[in-house]
């Protein structure tokens, strides 16, 4: 479920703390296990000329805690062209890695359940849209009830939020999340 710093249930997990602690880190690649911050943080990779212009000063940082046999994500993003201001973009955890210019690379959502049929929701994956602020900053937190396993992965920002069947148009940006 995507939650929002002010949710009772982001306030209940007390992974609050230690998530906040984290953004003050500096990068870290280790598995993603109980009590463990996984940092990951850059310059955004645009995948769409043109339409990924918004992103092509942005940087983010995503921040991965796995807590049991859950996880709780938090991607705050920087640089963004402020005149996309109350603008929501999607933004989710995708199965492959970040290649300029060529947003298939990507692959798809990471998806917990695996194979086909796969089960879309913000409970199989990582889904983190924000609304951009005045200052062309953002930031969105996910708990999930399973910690992804490690590999080359991706956050790949959307042109649009997140419809309840996981789509949410272009692939405009990414940034790079591998342990």
């Amino acid at each position: 479920m995507n939650t929002s710093g002010t949710s009772p249930l982001w306030r209940r997990t007390g992974v609050a703390v230690a998530c906040a602690a984290a953004l003050g880190t500096t990068a870290a690649v280790a598995p993603a296990v109980a009590g463990a911050a996984n940092n990951f943080r850059g310059s955004l990779h645009l995948l769409l000329s043109g339409k990924g212009a918004p992103f092509a000063d942005a940087s983010a940082k995503l921040t991965l805690v796995g807590h049991g046999n859950a996880s709780t994500a938090v991607l705050v993003v920087h640089g963004v062209d402020p005149a996309q201001a109350g603008r929501t973009f999607g933004a989710h955890l995708h199965s492959g890695p970040c290649v300029d210019g060529v947003g298939s690379a990507a692959g798809p959502h990471y998806n917990h359940t695996g194979q086909p049929p796969t089960t879309i929701s913000d409970q199989t994956e990582i889904w983190l849209d924000f609304t951009v602020d005045d200052q062309g900053s953002a930031n969105a937190v996910a708990h999930v009830p399973f910690v992804p396993t490690p590999g080359q992965r991706s956050v790949v920002i959307h042109e649009r939020a997140t419809a309840a069947n996981g789509t949410a148009g272009d692939r405009l940006a990414c940034l790079p999340v591998e342990w």
